[in-house]
């Protein structure tokens, strides 16, 4: 794949985003009545996939030298290939609790909303069902395309008089948020910062 800070993990199939949750019922009295109240809650074969896979999870972080420090914005792609036992299986519905359990080892990611997740083919193996995935982070940071737009960008943020001043439109522009402010990577708010001795100058006149 010719790139840095690759993961490759394989996971057994998880619970279905239809069947990891179940219902348990409450009663209590209010008033001499009877009143019922439902909660959902994890089946015991979820929890248990999910310690599972996390620790697992920290030791091919640790084995397979992963470079980076989990963040808020970083984003990354999983390129999944499943192996069903069976072909009536609908791989988006597994993604629940496989991307909860990558997050839980808080080794990648710090929340899962920063996930793409990729099906890149389906197979079937009834002997070994299984998924296997690459995770890489994305080129693009924020709206920028590639990391070296967004460092250009920033260069010419520093001249500006609102950079030193913890700029929200650049710090929402590398979160990924569109703004009017910004139009073909140029910031119509940008402002040249006025040396001390152009400062000076003005002041005698």
């Amino acid at each position: 794949m010719g790139k840095k800070n690759v993961l490759k993990l394989v996971s057994p199939i998880p619970e279905s985003v239809n069947s990891y949750l179940k219902p348990k019922v409450n009663s209590f009295k209010v008033k001499g009545k009877t009143v019922y109240s439902v909660k959902m809650f994890e089946i015991t074969s979820v929890k248990t996939y999910k310690k599972m896979f996390s620790e697992y999870v920290k030791r091919e972080v640790k084995k397979q030298c992963w470079g980076l420090k989990p963040n808020k914005t970083q984003h990354f792609y999983i390129d999944c290939i499943f192996y069903f036992e069976k072909t009536n299986r609908d791989p988006n519905n597994y993604f629940k609790v496989l991307l909860d359990a990558i997050t839980d080892s808080q080794a990648i990611w710090l929340d899962d909303n920063v996930t793409l997740e990729r099906v890149n083919a389906i197979y079937y193996d009834k002997e070994k069902p299984r998924i296997e995935m690459t995770i890489y982070p994305v080129d693009y940071i924020g709206i920028f395309p590639t990391e070296t737009e967004m460092m250009e960008f920033e260069i010419q943020c520093k001249d500006c008089n609102r950079y030193g001043n913890n700029c929200s439109i650049l710090r929402k522009a590398k979160e990924g948020r569109i703004q009017e402010e910004i139009n073909g990577f140029k910031c119509s708010n940008y402002k040249k910062y006025a040396t001390k001795s152009k400062a000076k100058k003005k002041t005698k006149k």
